[in-house]
């Protein structure tokens, strides 16, 4: 089993307007990006139940490999700078991929 820690040199989330939350991973090598591709960890679903939110609510899932990278794009529960919004800039949001351990 491998951590997507371990793979990555970056992880991080950031705002895509008011309403939607970006996640962006950046693999260290070929290698590691191909293993959480084949993986399944950052499909659709598993970020759908990795962030406890409907799959519907996931709205694109991309994987770059010009530049090692995997992108997702999931609706905010709370829109950016309203009420309850304890993120405005959603930059903390990338907290459950840091735990996520890849299969196969």
């Amino acid at each position: 089993m491998t951590r997507l820690v371990d793979i990555a040199g970056v992880i991080r989330s950031k705002n895509a307007g008011p309403f939607e939350l970006t996640l962006d991973v950046f693999f260290l090598d070929r290698s590691g990006w191909e293993t959480a591709r084949e993986s399944g960890a950052l499909s659709a679903d598993a970020i759908a139940a990795l962030y406890r939110v409907p799959k519907e609510d996931v709205l694109a899932v991309h994987w770059f490999a010009p530049a090692l990278g995997w992108k997702a794009v999931i609706r905010r529960q709370v829109s950016s700078g309203t009420v309850g919004d304890r993120d405005g800039y959603g930059a903390q949001q990338h907290a459950p991929l840091l735990g996520l351990t890849l299969r196969g």
